[in-house]
């Protein structure tokens, strides 16, 4: 597959002294560096789990307006919401 990647100047820098280091060819040296980062990864980034929140009744104030937010903002913080 062929595809444009933009790097890193500090990663181009390490890849170009792997590169010196080996032999190898650029492609060749960003290609293992792939492989390795993408086998090393750990088993928590591979998957992300599912996460399921349950609502709970925490009851009503009576008398407050629960769609005016500015009303629900002075009952909470006092008169000096902002």
């Amino acid at each position: 597959m062929k595809t444009t990647l933009t790097i890193d100047d500090d990663i181009a820098a390490r890849l170009a002294k792997a590169q010196r280091k080996t032999g190898l060819t650029f492609k060749e040296i960003v290609n293992q560096t792939l492989r390795q980062g993408v086998e090393r990864r750990p088993a928590s980034l591979r998957k992300i789990p599912r996460v399921v929140v349950k609502a709970r009744p925490m009851g009503r104030i009576p008398g407050l307006n629960y769609a005016n937010i500015g009303e629900l903002l002075e009952h909470l913080e006092g008169s000096t919401h902002q």
